[in-house]
């Protein structure tokens, strides 16, 4: 990553950056991009987790809540106060429009109460960001193949370049970490899903039930809606009492075999998929961020199958967190960008559009 000089000399560049996309309230202070101070999360699973999902009016109720206390505990952890940074950057979208408005506008605040830059993030790029703020022993060299797996997203993006992007394939309905929580729910598994369904999948067989791969022939996009619905038909007829499939199952269901056979079927397309675009394209790596990059089987099935090496995050970077944020916001940063204060939230802001 570029650095900021001066008189000759590396100065560093240390930005807050504030994260509020869907359930998490997080603020992190990083150094030059890719050195972390400070990075806290406010989780808000335990709200969540009656509902078998994320409940938006819940969660920005929440950010409302805590966003304050966890921007005061990332600056004292960094140990430094906001005079002390030289730019504020905020996830801008995509995600809830309501959790998304909480940390820009607190964002904003304080940019314009410290006479600091604002950088607006996207969430996507930031989650490709975690990456850099691995060892820096493996420098990164392009183009590079990404796999963004997580609740909200499935894509398949070229990286060109530092904010040079180009989006190969994305899901066409449920995303990866979304059949993984739909599928946990039907199991009868807790909430948050993915991670459970994984733990349980560990005693499973993986070839105890033959589930379909969409395939989508010629194309770098995704399907999980059909996989979802072909293991619903497999409980059902398993226990016929079940009328909707949203009942708690009955006792007997084996259930770790179903979650290691759907697993296998989610992994094997994601791996086919995200190898293919790497021999294609010729990339130097293969970048995997995401909630879903922290699935196991997942890793352990992409570092067999690549042919170039394969760059995960650490466990605390996989999710959502405001240290990609500020890692992106720096590279942001050093490239010149500069926000105005009235730019509004991008529920839906794409990923291909940062490119020029």
């Amino acid at each position: 990553m570029p650095e900021r000089k001066s008189k000759g000399r590396p100065q560093p560049v240390r930005l807050l950056g504030i994260e509020t996309s869907c359930d998490e309230t997080a603020a992190a202070v990083v150094e030059d991009g890719r050195i972390i101070h400070s990075n806290v999360i406010a989780s808000q699973v335990e709200l969540h987790a009656p509902y078998g999902g994320v409940f938006p009016e819940v969660a920005a109720r929440r950010h409302i809540e805590v966003i304050g206390p966890v921007i005061t505990q990332a600056l004292s952890q960094a140990h430094i106060g906001v005079s002390d940074l030289d730019a504020i950057a905020a996830t801008r979208g995509p995600g809830l429009a309501g959790s998304l408005v909480i940390g820009l506008n607190a964002a904003k605040g304080l940019a314009l109460g410290a006479g600091l830059p604002l950088i607006g993030v996207n969430h996507l790029e930031a989650h490709l960001y975690s990456l850099f703020l691995l060892d820096e022993t493996h420098p990164v060299t392009f183009p590079v193949v990404c796999l963004i797996v997580s609740g909200g997203h499935t894509e398949i993006i070229l990286m060109l370049d530092h904010g040079r992007y180009r989006r190969l394939g994305a899901t066409l309905d449920d995303a990866a970490g979304e059949a993984f929580d739909k599928v946990a729910r039907l199991l009868g598994l807790p909430y948050p899903g993915g991670p459970a369904l994984e733990r349980v999948a560990r005693n499973g067989r993986a070839e105890a039930y033959r589930f379909p791969r969409a395939w989508l022939e010629g194309t770098y996009d995704f399907s999980f809606s059909g996989l979802k619905t072909a293991v619903l038909r497999v409980v059902r007829k398993l226990q016929p009492e079940l009328k909707a499939g949203l009942e708690p199952p009955r006792p007997g269901l084996p259930i770790p075999d179903l979650a290691a056979s759907f697993q296998a079927a989610v992994v094997d397309v994601l791996v086919t998929k995200a190898v293919q675009a790497v021999k294609e394209f010729e990339a130097t790596q293969l970048f995997v961020a995401g909630g879903v990059s922290a699935n196991g089987a997942l890793r352990e099935a992409l570092r067999a199958a690549s042919p170039c090496p394969v760059r995960t995050p650490t466990p605390d970077l996989c999710t959502d967190n405001a240290a990609m944020v500020a890692a992106a916001g720096a590279a942001r940063f050093l490239a010149g960008q500069r926000d105005s204060m009235d730019i509004d939230v991008l529920p839906g802001w794409t990923l291909a559009t940062l490119s020029g």
